[in-house]
């Protein structure tokens, strides 16, 4: 069996979080392979350096450009795949939008959000465009389809005609060597001298996008902070989009907590350990998520989580947060000052009880497992 796994949709200037999945998933994939399989990264040349060393069943097809260059990146994939595909003997070729012609003998889907129809602002107007057309048809093309959540479930059910029993349910997972609870001390001192936190603080992780709700978690700070003993409120992520990021300063104006709001822009994903370890708290009230892998870091580290009561949110915090209404900032600010209290220590507990449950090896285990059941169909069947 080779399986092709279409790695083309990331910036190699930007690495998203599902370059973050794979580079966990891979390795763990590539230990598990039996004689015979192996796994075939589709890379461009400037994407290729960013999944090098997974071993000797892990081998790269390169095509021209990844997401680099967007456009360029969507041609090669429908036109050159279904060519280069073949040629290197590819059994299943594992992709979030498939090619118009089939490329492989068995077509595995990767869902990870429906945010072209649940967050369409999020997503600029062209690729929310492909997505729109290319997410129902994919839906019929797959032999499965590979979702994060219950709530991800739903919500392919909702605007895609899919057959149920395409479906996977795989969760995501923590990185378990990298997100541990560490030293809190050691945290703020690091914090201190590179991002300027300098007081005890409430913590927000996300991408500035209006539906991670940062505007729910400024206004909710303004409510509590006189409760909240001097704390500062840590933001930190890129903001994407310009005029929002100034509509969220202009906020923190108007609210009167500009001076206590640090705001730190991106850092690597390895840096927000820091982040987690030192927290009195973090807030993550978004509006709508498909898994929320940012909860189980939290929890992993030993920080106490607020976090939505809808969407995706409580199925993977397991019972393990404080939930609020993403609509109510008061009483976001009324969980956080739950979590900076009494209620936070059994909450770092719990979180950490919860967090161990996700593993990479289980998810690479169970991903490797869906590609031999479609490959086998396929060969059943021909």
């Amino acid at each position: 069996m080779r399986v092709a796994i279409n790695l083309l949709t990331d910036d190699p200037a930007h690495p998203s979080g599902a370059h973050w999945f794979w580079t966990r998933v891979i390795p763990e994939m590539a230990r598990l392979l039996r004689p015979g399989e192996e796994i075939h990264l589709v890379v461009s040349p400037r994407s290729g350096a960013m999944h090098a060393d997974y071993g000797p069943g892990v081998h790269q097809l390169a095509f021209p450009w990844s997401n680099e260059h967007p456009r360029l990146r969507t041609l090669s994939e429908q036109v050159w795949a279904p060519i280069r595909l073949p040629r290197g003997g590819i059994d299943v070729f594992s992709t979030l939008i498939a090619p118009l012609v089939r490329p492989a003998p068995a077509v595995v889907a990767h869902f990870k959000t429906m945010h072209a129809f649940t967050a369409p602002s999020a997503i600029r107007p062209e690729v929310r465009l492909y997505r729109r057309l290319g997410y129902p048809r994919t839906a019929r093309t797959a032999d499965a389809i590979i979702i994060n959540s219950e709530s991800l479930r739903a919500e392919v059910h909702r605007h895609l005609d899919v057959d149920p029993d395409k479906l996977r349910l795989i969760p995501e997972a923590v990185d378990h060597d990298l997100f541990t609870p560490g030293d809190p001390e050691e945290a703020r001192r690091r914090l201190r001298d590179d991002h300027g936190v300098t007081r005890p603080f409430v913590l927000f992780v996300s991408s500035l996008w209006p539906y991670k709700n940062c505007e729910g978690v400024l206004r909710a700070f303004a409510a509590v902070r006189h409760d909240l003993d001097g704390h500062q409120l840590a933001i930190v992520g890129p903001g994407r989009d310009h005029e929002y990021v100034s509509s969220l300063h202009a906020l923190a104006r108007t609210l009167g907590v500009e001076e206590d709001v640090v705001w730190v822009g991106g850092v690597p994903l390895e840096h927000t350990v820091d982040f987690y370890r030192a927290a009195s708290v973090f807030v993550y009230p978004s509006f709508n998520e498909t898994f929320g892998l940012p909860i189980l870091e939290a929890m992993a580290c030993g920080c106490p989580v607020v976090t939505s009561d809808r969407s995706a949110m409580p199925e993977t915090a397991g019972g393990a947060a404080l939930l609020a209404d993403p609509d109510d900032p008061p009483a976001i600010g009324a969980a956080i000052l739950s979590a900076c209290g009494e209620e936070g220590e059994l909450a770092r507990k719990l979180g950490r009880e919860r967090a161990a449950q996700f593993t990479w090896a289980v998810t690479a285990e169970r991903t490797l497992a869906v590609y031999r059941e479609v490959h086998e169909a396929r060969r059943s069947s021909s």
